[in-house]
């Protein structure tokens, strides 16, 4: 029998005996796809010789039922876009709008605005982050970062009443002011996280295995970024130097220092550390907006556009009258097209809103990042293994909600 074996070893196939590459469906039913993706791999072996992305296992709507709401109705859909961050989602939308009306909101509305965006990115990069070590068998870390986010979304809900489909924003301000005390909040909160970012950061940043399967994988070069339309994180981890807050400032962005971090490779590991030290940022940025806060109002003052309050409704009929033509006939903008973008969790976000001069959108169009980002998933698996697709789909971060369509 050694014998035997000792040559069937040695005895080299001719082409006639090779196998064929196989097809293989990674998803909608892998854990890692969401349920909502499904990548159709051609397989010679391990290796990837090529990549289908099928997106379409996620259709609920979205740009049509924001045309038979009023504009203040489309908010709890945005939520559902990117349900990691959805405060930013909510100031977007809101910020569209009120550049339709050519109306600003009062500069407290602004920076808590800047404030509950910041957390909500926050929320985001720890979430991409922590599942992408877990997915790696780092399962400690993504414990750490997840207790991280558990604080954040404590801090949400003492705001909002909600952790993760908040409704936060109106048009023309917002839904409630800060509780009291909430800047003392936030500082206990963002002690607790930089430990567990520390931790976290020990665990991985020399640990071999996370280097070995993290760098010089899934490499996007500036070129392609920017030839995919790719923003975001992952953008800059390529070296593109391109922050919609630094930009195009909006809602007070330019009140702020931040740094905007870069990586150079445009690996899987620049992604992770480009998120990461962006949580850093985040958390500069609160902190100056806090330092920075006024005092004031946080809605504009304009009957047509935003709710009297409660006390009004109740005690004057200019009140009742101002509640009931906004409930029934929606507010009304001007007619128009307006395209505004603000930095998202995963790169640009941005809205395009038609406006008939209607209490509802005449047509709605979002530009969402991860959509965009989705492009270049196929070319970039290739020539890479079967064990590299969840990394590398982990740093793409494809949110599921953002690629309705």
């Amino acid at each position: 029998m050694t014998d035997v074996r000792n040559n069937w070893e040695a005895r080299e196939l001719d082409d006639s005996l090779r196998s064929k590459t196989m097809i293989l469906n990674m998803g909608p039913a892998h854990p890692a796809t969401h349920g909502t993706v499904r990548l159709i791999l051609e397989l010679d072996g391990e290796r990837i010789e090529r990549c289908d992305v099928d997106l379409g296992y996620l259709h609920r709507g979205f740009e049509k039922q924001c045309e038979n709401v009023d504009y203040n109705q489309v908010i709890p859909y945005t939520d559902r876009l990117n349900y990691v961050s959805p405060i930013i989602n909510n100031v977007g939308w809101v910020l569209a709008i009120e550049n339709l009306f050519d109306v600003e909101v009062p500069l407290r509305g602004q920076y808590i605005r800047v404030i509950m965006s910041e957390l909500s990115r926050m929320c985001d990069h720890l979430t991409c982050v922590g599942a992408g070590a877990m997915e790696l068998g780092a399962f400690t870390v993504m414990l750490y970062l997840m207790q991280a986010r558990e604080e954040l979304y404590d801090l949400i809900e003492q705001v909002t009443g909600a952790r993760l489909t908040i409704s936060y924003t109106r048009v023309g301000g917002l839904k409630s002011d800060l509780p009291h005390n909430f800047r003392e909040a936030v500082q206990a909160a963002f002690k607790k996280i930089e430990k567990h970012l520390i931790d976290a950061d020990k665990l991985v940043s020399r640990n071999r295995i996370f280097q070995d399967r993290m760098a010089d994988v899934g490499i996007i070069s500036k070129d392609e970024a920017i030839a995919y339309g790719i923003t975001g994180p992952i953008a800059r981890a390529s070296g593109v130097n391109y922050d919609v807050r630094k930009a195009f400032p909006y809602s007070s962005y330019d009140h702020f220092e931040f740094q905007v971090p870069l990586g150079s490779k445009g690996d899987n590991l620049d992604r992770f550390l480009v998120r990461f030290n962006e949580i850093y940022e985040s958390m500069s940025i609160v902190n100056q907006a806090f330092k920075k806060l006024p005092d004031g109002p946080i809605s504009i003052d304009d009957p047509k556009i935003i709710m009297p309050p409660k006390d009004e409704v109740y005690d004057s009929i200019e009140g009742m009258i101002s509640q009931f033509e906004i409930v029934f006939g929606g507010i009304k903008p001007p007619a128009g097209d307006i395209y505004f973008p603000v930095e998202g969790g995963n790169g640009e976000l941005g809205f395009y809103v038609v406006s008939d001069g209607s209490g509802h959108p005449y047509r709605v169009r979002v530009r969402p990042p991860c959509f965009v980002a989705m492009g270049i998933m196929g070319p970039l698996l290739e020539g890479h293994t079967i064990a590299d697709v969840v990394p590398i789909f982990g740093m793409i971060n494809m949110i599921g909600g953002e690629c309705d369509r």
